[in-house]
């Protein structure tokens, strides 16, 4: 199997620490060079401790399933010969207790909204019900949802 690795870097930049009001801010590090800005959510450590444009590990969580799940819908439909034009989601992840009365993500909601078209002889636009199928295969395949505990709920939106 691969594996998949990430530096992260966290500096206490002059403050006390000890008195717990030091800033939650970090760095992502990935091996393609990309340094994504981290932080504790607001909503978890008040401000200014965290810090509110930095992304937090709990959205990191529902943008990852979200991309997952986005990146195995177009391979699925690109095999069907389903061209997609665009593809948007808005997922939303609720916090709550989870089975072993621990705080976590307990449902994520993908709510996807794709654009099709069939402008040449060789693709075709699905319908709704193989629009929710294939979203069906997606979530089956998804390698996040797959480790997650969270009810992941797919709910795609139609124009």
């Amino acid at each position: 199997m691969a594996l998949h690795t990430a530096q992260l870097i966290w500096q206490r930049q002059g403050q006390i620490f000890i008195d717990n009001q030091y800033s939650r801010g970090h760095e992502w590090h990935f091996d393609g060079g990309a340094i994504v800005a981290g932080s504790s959510s607001p909503d978890v450590v008040p401000l200014p401790m965290s810090v509110a444009e930095n992304v937090d590990p709990e959205e990191a969580v529902v943008a990852a399933l979200s991309s997952c799940h986005l990146l195995f819908f177009l391979s699925l439909a690109a095999k069907k010969k389903w061209r997609v034009d665009e593809y948007r989601d808005t997922p939303v992840g609720t916090m709550g207790p989870n089975a072993k009365g621990k705080i976590g993500l307990t449902h994520i909601t993908l709510r996807p909204q794709v654009v099709f078209s069939g402008v040449s002889p060789d693709a075709n636009i699905p319908s709704k019900e193989e629009v929710k199928a294939l979203h069906d295969r997606a979530h089956d395949f998804c390698y996040i949802a797959n480790s997650l505990s969270a009810e992941i709920f797919i709910d795609p939106v139609f124009e």
